[in-house]
């Protein structure tokens, strides 16, 4: 993997990698580009995965090396204290509990002798506290070079940094949202560098989706509504009706969530519906129409006192902006373009998005000569690596597969139980979580259960925990949602006595190696949903080019999630473990073949009995 990444940097050409566990991508990638003194971009998927490059790999590379490169670290605006914002939350911030009065301290506290005002900086910072939007800026609040605080902006200090740096790493949320909104810096970077490498790039795709597309969110006009009155308090009190023209410009947006949700009641996590779902009922087009208005009789009245300070203007130019998106919504589809309404309890959002990121991605290669790396563990179920290549309009690529060096077939057992409720089924739930506390116990914890939804998760948690109250069990179960991720994975620790189980954001980014997880379950294949409106236009478009769209989607998408949920279980060549597939479909379906082979080969097993004799050999080398 390092020589072809060595000779597309040489050549300036572009390489997709799928790099299988154990191979050791990272370094794989950095230490040719590192040696080859290229001034490049590094994009991962997550901040996290960004510190553990820039704080870790990296100086650990460039001393082992010893080149005199400069690295430097960007992230979005959301991730950097802003002093002036931070001002305004002192005097005027209605903060919901003393929780978040004590984080808005720890915070003060911190801003005093930070560099870099980079909040990871900040130990044990949920990053859903309500605190968090307060003291950052956006795009629309941020007042540029009116800001009082000018000459103490983190978020500037890191672009220069960056601009002046050999090495810098960014993530793909980073990437796209500054082709879209030209916000980050990373536009003023990207036609220096000779290189750009993408990390983690099977998700490539859904980040340039959310920024290449339109959206108007009910949050977004309720933070908006929320600045107005903060600021036309402080600086023109008595000049407007601030409270009355805020409150009808919040009350059309609250209207717009009810004209969104519909029917719909008791929310758990967000809905996606289909637009014609929504857009053909007069309610939506109603709410639209009142959203314009009282966004134009708030957009008067900070235009009358836009002289008496800076913030009025961007506050006047986001207003027109809301107005903007509201009458796009209200219009026709554009060609080629699909739309849809995420809810969820409290909110809601109108999003207008493109099929994929082919366009996008041939225009930035076009524009320069430079060397494009794409790595994954996971981009394809075949040598040509159709599924992301084909996505990402890639087809003159160079693709490589470089498959892991564990030996699976000893590590590893696969079992699919086939006299089991199919998914489908009301029994299913139940089933998989008396079968998980099965495993389970016989482990002592030292287990995932992986759902494919948020919404079986508590029914198999609740029919697991059950199951193991029956038996006097005291095993603890650790559910997503009751926590912040990062808490439940610190709190699984070493597996001993804990299961935890999580949906869709467990499935990959998660790195437990040795004996603290020996068993990874999976309720059921993870086939994209059918009825999620991106997923069916881009069928549509399959179909009509004359493919199958069941093969060439559904199976593909299928592939990838199977292999980056069964991934949790090997870390190292050291590792032992059991993954439990309870979908008996893997074994009685033709497309089982081809899903069973995007894993890695583990010795199959054919029985309940063999699989936890398994479990019991694993559980006796554990205590020894």
């Amino acid at each position: 993997m390092a020589a072809a990444v060595a000779q597309a940097l040489q050549d300036r050409s572009t390489l997709v990698v799928e790099a299988g566990t154990g191979v050791g991508k990272t370094f794989a990638y950095l230490v040719p580009l590192l040696l080859s003194g290229c001034k490049a971009l590094v994009s991962t998927a997550t901040k996290s995965l960004q510190d553990q490059l820039f704080l870790r790999d990296l100086p650990r590379l460039k001393a082992a090396l010893g080149v005199p490169l400069k690295l430097a670290l960007l992230k979005g605006r959301g991730s950097y204290l802003c002093p002036h914002r931070l001002d305004q939350a002192r005097q005027s911030a209605e903060l919901p509990d003393r929780f978040a009065l004590r984080t808005l301290a720890r915070v003060e506290t911190w801003a005093i002798a930070t560099r870099t005002g980079d909040l990871a900086e900040i130990d044990g910072l949920d990053d859903r506290s309500p605190v968090i939007p307060l003291v950052t800026s956006t795009r629309d609040n941020c007042l540029g070079s009116e800001c009082p605080r000018l000459t103490e902006c983190h978020v500037l200090r890191a672009r220069r940094d960056a601009l002046a740096a050999d090495v810098v790493v960014i993530n793909h949320h980073l990437f796209f949202a500054d082709l879209a909104l030209r916000d980050s810096g990373v536009a003023e970077l990207l036609p220096a560098v000779e290189a750009v490498v993408f990390d983690e790039a099977h998700q490539l795709t859904d980040a340039g989706l959310q920024f290449l597309g339109q959206q108007l969110a009910v949050a977004a006009c309720l933070d908006l509504a929320r600045d107005v009155l903060a600021s036309g308090l402080q600086h023109a009190r008595g000049l407007q009706p601030w409270a009355e023209c805020c409150g009808t410009f919040e009350a059309a947006a609250r209207a717009l969530r009810l004209a969104c949700a519909g029917e719909l009641h008791e929310l758990r996590g967000v809905v996606k519906l289909r637009w014609k779902e929504r857009a053909e009922a007069p309610e939506l087009l109603t709410a639209l129409d009142q959203l314009v208005a009282g966004a134009e009789r708030l957009s008067q009245a900070v235009v009358a006192v836009e002289g008496t300070a800076p913030d009025f203007t961007r506050l006047a130019e986001r207003l027109a902006a809301v107005c903007s998106q509201a009458r796009r919504f209200a219009a026709e589809t554009p060609d080629g373009r699909v739309r849809w309404i995420d809810v969820s309890a409290h909110s809601a959002r109108l999003v207008e998005s493109p099929l994929d990121i082919r366009e996008m991605l041939s225009e930035q290669r076009r524009h320069a000569e430079k060397a494009w790396v794409f790595t994954s563990a996971t981009l394809g179920d075949d040598e040509a690596l159709s599924w992301f290549v084909q996505s990402a309009g890639l087809e003159d690529a160079v693709a490589l597969r470089v498959g892991s060096p564990f030996d699976y077939a000893r590590q590893a057992r696969l079992w699919v139980p086939t006299r089991f409720p199919k998914p489908n089924e009301a029994g299913h739930p139940l089933a998989v979580g008396q079968l998980a506390a099965r495993c389970a116990s016989a482990l002592n914890g030292r287990c995932f259960v992986l759902t494919t939804t948020l919404r079986v998760l508590p029914l198999i948690a609740q029919a697991m925990g059950e199951a193991l109250r029956a038996t006097g069990s005291r095993i603890e179960l650790l559910v997503q949602g009751t926590q912040p991720r990062r808490s439940l994975m610190q709190q699984f620790g070493d597996g001993v006595g804990k299961v935890l189980l999580g949906s869709q954001s467990f499935w990959e980014g998660i790195d437990v190696p040795g004996d603290a997880l020996q068993c990874v379950l999976i309720d059921k294949l993870p086939f994209p949903p059918p009825n999620d409106p991106l997923i069916e236009a881009r069928g549509r478009q399959i179909t009509l080019a004359g493919g199958n769209a069941f093969e060439q989607q559904f199976v593909s998408e299928a592939a990838i999630s199977l292999k980056q949920g069964g991934g949790r279980l090997i870390r190292t060549e050291a590792d032992r473990g059991l993954l439990v597939v309870c979908d008996p479909r893997l074994r009685q379906m033709g497309y089982g073949r081809r899903l069973t082979a995007a894993l890695p080969p583990m010795t199959a097993v054919d029985s309940e009995a063999d699989a936890l004799a398994w479990l019991a050999e694993l559980s006796a080398a554990h205590r020894r």
